[in-house]
Order: structure tokens, then C-alpha cells, then sequence
């Protein structure tokens, strides 16, 4: 039984996983001025692109953005799924902890609320 000191305030719909083996889900729109944080949208972070999807220009500018933002080098970070879509699926290798994470990522007032 754990106690309460050692409970992990539960994650937003859109972050899974562990420190070293994050997944953000997301729904891109690519093609924006610029590259920021939107809302939550369908249980996925909900993401502008400044980038057009033509040739993996938003894909790229999707994971140097990501690196950026949360001073993780760019090799520690891929998509995993939906390279061709809309809804993308982002591993984050990196030790970073949830709280970080939700912190850098989350929409202005959303915390850690699902």
C-alpha cells in the first residue's frame, strides 16, 4: 500500500508514461504563425504548427520546437505514431518529471485537470 506522500498526482489525458519513457498525444494544425500550445482538444494536446505538412516540415518543426521548450536535445524525441496525421503520438526519452512536463505544456489555467 502506498502512502500518500508517495502518490503521483494522476496525468492529464494527453501524457503517459514514466520519466524516461513519456508519450504526448497530440492534435496538430499545422501551417500557423507560430508554434504554441492551444488547448486540449479530444483527450490530446492540441498544438499550431508553424510549419506547412509537406515533407515533414511540421513534423520536424513539431520536435524542434518540443526540444526547445523543455531543454531536451533533439534526439531524445521521435514520433512514434502518426507521422502522416493529425493526431500524433511523441516519445520524450528523457528523465524529466510529470510535473515539468505538465507545467511547460499545459494551456494557460489547465493544470493538471483532464
Amino acid at each position: 500500500m502506498r502512502s500518500a506522500a508517495t502518490q503521483v498526482p494522476e496525468l492529464p489525458d494527453w501524457l503517459a508514461g514514466s520519466p524516461g519513457h513519456w508519450r504526448l498525444r497530440l492534435a496538430v494544425q499545422p501551417g500557423a504563425q507560430r508554434t504554441l500550445v492551444v488547448g486540449i482538444h479530444d483527450g490530446c494536446l492540441k498544438l499550431r504548427v508553424a510549419a506547412p505538412p509537406v515533407d515533414g516540415r511540421a513534423n520536424d518543426e513539431i520536435l524542434r520546437w518540443l526540444s526547445k521548450l523543455l531543454a531536451v536535445p533533439r534526439a531524445q524525441l521521435r514520433i512514434v505514431a502518426g507521422e502522416s496525421s493529425r493526431r500524433k503520438s511523441v516519445a520524450i526519452d528523457d528523465a524529466l518529471d510529470a510535473a515539468t512536463l505538465v507545467q511547460a505544456l499545459s494551456p494557460p489555467g489547465a493544470g493538471w485537470s483532464r
